[in-house]
């Protein structure tokens, strides 16, 4: 339960959200909420955009003192049940420690290093992990309440040239946020890759979503050895390539710790 503005409502604190609470609509007009001149938008792929509001308002997490922050806005709620959202950013806790189950004899724990997005307004973004991917950061986002492991386009393009990848089986539509669906397909990787504990062999791939998968292998596709393949050489952004590890393999894991003044986040799994 948070409060803004002397209101309370249930909302759910979630490791793989951005740093910038997302309320909903109707929660900010109960608030007397009153929008600013910073507007933002969250694009999920092409034609793909959810757009808000932002004000400043005075939040407090139970019996806390109420501070000012900064709130987004949108028509839809980003999941349904809950009147917004609070990421690890948002919080003024300088460790948030997320607890999935459990501990069990035998988990070990990594420390990743611990980043936002980088650009101008990075600091409204998620709190993500870095891992290496053919010498380059690669973000990692935990998303417990997501099924699936998924990597968008760029992501996995990489990460089919470092570790094998071949794309296989039907696009199928994958809610992503604020209900979006996403077409998604199957990679296999011939060589499997580890997240710390975790080990990844097959995964999603947001096959459209910032890049494009054309260069991945297709298996389920006869090659001929005849056929010439020409692909665009347009500039591949790695600061947009993104994974995001999903409760297939969070469920291996007792917690996630985001560590604001080590600037790390810890991953403690069996």
């Amino acid at each position: 339960m948070v409060t803004i503005n002397g209101v309370a409502r249930s909302v759910r604190i979630d490791p793989g959200v951005p740093a910038m609470p997302i309320i909903t609509k109707e929660f900010a007009e109960a608030a007397s909420m009153k929008p600013g001149m910073f507007g933002f938008a969250m694009g999920f792929g092409p034609k793909a955009m959810i757009a808000g509001r932002t004000a400043v308002a005075r939040v407090a997490f139970g019996d806390a003192k109420p501070a000012k922050q900064r709130i987004g806005f949108t028509e839809k709620p980003y999941v349904e049940g809950f009147a917004g959202v609070f990421g690890p950013g948002s919080l003024p806790d300088p460790i948030v420690r997320f607890r999935l189950r459990d501990a069990v004899a035998g988990e070990r724990v990594t420390a990743f290093p611990m980043v936002d997005q980088g650009d101008l307004f990075g600091g409204w973004a998620e709190r993500f992990a870095i891992i290496m991917v053919e010498g380059q950061p690669m973000r990692v986002r935990f998303d417990p309440h997501h099924p699936r492991t998924l990597a968008n386009a760029g992501a996995a393009v990489r990460l089919a040239r470092a570790y094998g990848g071949t794309l296989s089986g039907a696009t199928s539509p994958t809610e992503i946020a604020f209900g979006v669906q996403r077409p998604i397909r199957t990679m296999t990787l011939s060589t499997p890759f580890s997240v710390g504990p975790l080990t990844i062999a097959t995964l999603g791939v947001r096959t459209v979503d910032h890049g494009s998968t054309e260069t991945i292998a297709d298996a389920d596709q006869h090659a001929d050895p005849n056929e010439v393949v020409v692909t665009g050489k347009g500039k591949h952004d790695i600061n947009r390539d993104r994974l995001a590890i999903g409760a297939d393999l969070l469920n291996r894991c007792s917690s996630i710790v985001f560590d604001k003044p080590a600037r790390q986040v810890r991953l403690s799994c069996r």
